[in-house]
């Protein structure tokens, strides 16, 4: 595996493994699978609801001696609903307990969106309906969120802590009042949404980046977020380069987002494609690759809360211009 250096010299393995949508009666395999075969990087939320069954998985692979814990990065995200200062720490002690762990190496606030608490014990994980028809959006200052997010590594809960799906004006500010700094920026990047701007800045700013949805449209389908004729992998581009190094558009695509200093984070129910997503040191892309790759840049972004929120909870609530 590669990994992102960090200033103190801790190292963020890539590729990581997404946990999003994987099946439940699937994870506790392919988590304990994924670490067997190399993965030391696991990227988690109480929003996805399987938690307890990466636990799972991550407690039989330690068990049979496949690594140490130490060995490990699991991050895990802050929901929506816990915005407010006096549930930061509550929410990620459920996310420690969920998983089985003392400590994350990173804790990430998932949207710059705060939702109505719903209580742990009555609706877990509560999504995006704070137990209604439709989202219920509250007031909660970021910086008063962020101030708590801190507090959990001095308990000594977390080791870092970052931020997800922010703008560069927006993470900015964020730099401006931070007494720990965010380590970590996870965003939507794929060849449709190459986020060149953003990754410039983070990485001026020595912000690691991790890139969900390195694939783009293939998550969203079932969803119907997307639409077949936007799918990533099947791009001539990206065909012809796989091609030309006898290998498949997934790890082109991997290996381009690596190549640009990001940590790509794929999820896969695939014994075959988890293997295949962690074969990307035996190639290299020349410049010319790289670029015609970033050139197919759309600005496509396929998770935007200012369109599935409104289409499915009645509630317009951009965070993107």
């Amino acid at each position: 595996m590669s990994a992102h250096l960090f200033p103190d010299g801790s190292s963020f393995p890539s590729p990581g493994l997404g946990t999003w949508k994987i099946p439940e009666d699937l994870t506790p395999k392919i988590v304990h699978e994924a670490i067997e075969i190399g993965y030391r990087h696991l990227d988690c939320a109480c929003d996805y609801g399987n938690e307890s069954l990466v636990g799972q998985g991550i407690k039989s692979a330690l068990d049979a001696g496949l690594c140490s814990r130490d060995d490990l990065w699991v991050t895990s995200k802050l929901w929506n609903t816990y915005h407010e200062p006096q549930h930061v720490r509550a929410a990620c002690e459920r996310s420690l307990a969920d998983l089985g762990l003392d400590y994350l190496d990173l804790y990430l606030v998932h949207f710059p969106i705060a939702l109505e608490f719903v209580p742990l014990d009555e609706m877990y994980p509560p999504g995006w309906t704070a137990g209604k028809d439709a989202m219920s959006p509250i007031k909660v200052p970021y910086s008063d969120t962020w101030k708590a997010m801190e507090e959990l590594v001095d308990a000594g809960l977390v080791k870092r802590i970052g931020v997800c799906n922010l703008t560069t004006s927006s993470l900015r500010d964020v730099l401006s009042y931070a007494r720990i700094k965010p380590a970590v920026h996870q965003i939507e990047l794929h060849p449709y949404l190459t986020q060149n701007a953003m990754v410039r800045y983070c990485q001026e700013e020595d912000i690691a980046i991790t890139a969900f949805s390195p694939f783009g449209a293939d998550s969203y389908l079932p969803l119907d977020m997307a639409g077949e004729n936007e799918r990533v992998l099947t791009n001539p581009v990206l065909l012809k380069i796989a091609e030309a190094h006898e290998r498949t558009p997934a790890q082109v695509a991997l290996r381009w987002a690596m190549h640009r200093g990001t940590i790509p984070i794929p999820k896969t129910q695939s014994s075959q494609h988890l293997r295949e997503n962690l074969d990307l040191f035996e190639f290299t892309l020349s410049e010319e690759e790289l670029a015609a790759i970033t050139a197919l840049d759309q600005h496509r972004r396929f998770n935007d809360p200012a369109v599935f929120g409104e289409n499915a909870f009645n509630t317009f609530y951009p965070i993107f211009d």
